[in-house]
């Protein structure tokens, strides 16, 4: 094997790993075909086992992945594809003014109302000599709506959302990798819109990181480089979980950065309303007791327990009450001792169940809850990690 054959296969599973353990299983799909074409011709054994595994695990087959589509056409002509695999180097979405506003404080809120009032007003900022945000990173563990507010910054401005899918630009063919990347920004530039840059660690990692192949090191190149001559008639965000993955250069080319925390005590409540739906008044009286229950979740989170809650109510399997006392069953160990006290105490202020009910479900005693509801009657107004009411 040759220098540039086992860089190559780092790369490759670099890659791999990264989807396989952001659990993107369309994209590892993706992938995997796009291995099997590469490696038909040199590799033929091996091929065929990945192509194996692929028709295994992929409902009605492996053709789907396996055919070269045409890529698709918008107002700015036919989007960039990867040469050798012939998919599309950016994703589209099209979402109108309808598009439900994320769930942000007040304080990202702020920063992004900024940079919508300036996108809308560009030509009165030219006549001022000035430009408006043309770039902004947002910084923040998954879940917390990054991609989400991505989408709603594009539907506000009236232009489709671009994101650059990282499957189809780590080309198969060495040193084609920046070339895609440099293709799909590129078109990115000429089609007024937003484009997202999801996981930008991934391919702007600091330079002096020894980990990391030469092919990934260029990437980093290529998007300073697009950085710095962005247009103002476009704009560019990317998201990251890790700040503190990516090049130091990269930080200083962008005009915003912004932070998105995980949701406090206000917007799990308004989540959970959110989520539940037209079933919200099926829950109506536990939403102090639910907004405990999934404090310190993601609105990803959120959501899931909340899609589960309603699919069980619309098949009959479970009723609210029952739904209820098992997340609170599931939730409470992950608790600190002093707030699974406090959780208690909540259920008995708040529910009708037993204290006898209420110790089975959490593990605090009946002694202890009768304890500290003589101590503070009211402990879910005095703790602002448990309001819901907003």
């Amino acid at each position: 094997m040759t220098m540039d054959e086992f860089t190559k296969v780092k790369s490759d599973l670099v890659q791999v790993t990264r989807l396989a353990l952001n659990e993107k299983t369309e994209d590892v799909r993706l992938f995997v075909a796009r291995l099997v074409r590469q490696y038909r011709g040199v590799e033929p054994e091996l091929a065929e086992q990945l192509e194996k595994f692929l028709r295994t695990i992929t409902p009605g087959g492996a053709g789907h992945y396996m055919r070269r589509e045409a890529p698709p056409k918008i107002d700015g002509g036919t989007l960039p594809v990867d040469e050798e695999s012939r998919l599309s180097l950016l994703k589209i979405f099209n979402d109108g003014l309808e598009f439900p506003a994320p769930l942000l404080d007040a304080t990202v809120q702020g920063s992004l109302a900024q940079l919508i009032k300036e996108r809308k007003q560009i030509k009165k900022l030219a006549a001022l000599g000035l430009h408006p945000t043309k770039s902004s990173v947002f910084v923040g563990a998954p879940g917390v709506g990054k991609t989400i507010t991505a989408r709603w910054i594009a539907a506000q401005l009236g232009v489709p959302l671009f994101v650059l899918d990282l499957t189809a630009v780590m080309s198969s063919l060495l040193g084609k990798s920046g070339a895609n990347l440099r293709a799909a920004l590129d078109y990115a530039k000429r089609v007024p819109s937003v484009l997202f840059l999801d996981e930008i660690d991934a391919i702007a990692k600091r330079r002096s990181d020894d980990s990391d192949v030469g092919e990934l090191k260029r990437l980093v190149t290529v998007i300073l480089q697009e950085v710095d001559d962005w247009p103002s008639s476009s704009l560019l965000l990317a998201a990251t979980n890790h700040p503190e993955l990516i090049d130091p250069a990269l930080w200083r080319r962008f005009d915003l950065i912004v932070e998105f925390k995980a949701p406090d005590a206000e917007a799990v409540g308004v989540a959970i309303k959110r989520f539940l739906g037209p079933d919200m008044p099926y829950f109506e009286k536990w939403i102090g007791v639910l907004s405990y229950a999934l404090q310190k979740q993601s609105f990803s989170d959120i959501e899931r327990e909340m899609q589960r809650f309603r699919r069980s109510l619309a098949l009959g399997s479970s009723n609210s009450e029952k739904l209820i006392e098992d997340l609170v069953r599931l939730k409470t160990p992950q608790l600190e001792r002093t707030e699974q006290i406090e959780f208690a105490v909540l259920l008995d202020n708040e529910t009708s169940l037993s204290q006898r009910a209420i110790h089975d479900i959490t593990g605090v005693s009946r002694d202890t809850i009768r304890k500290h509801r003589t101590a503070a009657p009211t402990p879910i107004k005095r703790s602002s990690r448990t309001s819901t009411t907003a």
